[in-house]
């Protein structure tokens, strides 16, 4: 996927997580993310929207930017979540992929936060969506590219970054399988140390836990989300992986 396929699905998935934040409404729970309504859920997202927006007009090697204050209101938050998000995929849509921008992994460039705001927003509409539907969101299905490049995102960017907060207690290795999109990675925990991501190093019978399934099914899975993915091995592994 390029720059320009992650800032469409910023905007679409952004009008997804609206639209199903104003289904639910602002004081109703949002089971995939325990003890918060939807206000809760779109401020987090709007301040991270605010915060990359930022991010994309500060120097790379500038210091850390701080996200803007939110409206109180709920209508003139969203509102200001609105022009917030025209403005950041205006922008990423506007600059080429490789200008310098501040950000907190490789690479500094605006192509970081295309893809990372594009996943953000996605698995965050995944949770106004439950917040809508419940357990069961209908006709909710990522696109197979996707949700292969987000399972990759979690495994190979976010994981090792939450890991230095939040570090590993397992050891063992764990396999994901997205079989549509022809795609596997090998996660190898040792208690203390940062994951190791990267080819399979043996047999699948080798691995102490396998995920598998679409790359719909994993993309929820990896990301600790309602999931058809089917784990077979020690299920606690995939338990034990930290999320953000």
């Amino acid at each position: 996927m390029d720059h320009a396929d992650f800032v469409q699905h910023l905007r679409t998935e952004y009008a997804a997580l609206r639209a199903a934040a104003v289904a639910a409404g602002s004081d109703a729970p949002v089971p995939t993310c325990p003890g918060w309504t939807v206000r809760d859920l779109v401020d987090h997202v709007a301040s991270t929207h605010s915060w990359a927006l930022r991010a994309l007009r500060t120097p790379a090697d500038g210091e850390r930017p701080r996200p803007d204050d939110r409206p109180a209101d709920w209508d003139e938050l969203l509102d200001w979540w609105d022009k917030v998000v025209t403005e950041l995929a205006d922008t990423l849509a506007w600059t080429t992929s490789n200008t310098p921008a501040w950000t907190f992994a490789e690479p500094r460039t605006f192509a970081f936060w295309s893809r990372r705001q594009a996943h953000e927003t996605a698995i965050h509409r995944l949770d106004a969506e439950h917040a809508r539907h419940g357990a069961d969101v209908p006709s909710l299905l990522f696109d197979v590219e996707f949700a292969a490049d987000g399972v990759d995102e979690f495994l190979t960017r976010m994981l090792v970054r939450v890991a230095r907060r939040k570090p590993v207690e397992r050891a063992g290795r764990v396999l994901f399988h997205a079989a549509d999109a022809g795609r596997a990675w090998e996660v190898r925990l040792t208690p203390g140390e940062a994951p190791e991501v990267g080819p399979i190093t043996g047999s699948a019978t080798d691995e102490d836990a396998t995920v598998a399934g679409t790359a719909d099914a994993l993309y929820r899975a990896a990301w600790g989300r309602p999931s058809g993915a089917i784990t077979s091995g020690d299920r606690s592994l995939l338990d034990a992986l930290p999320r953000p």
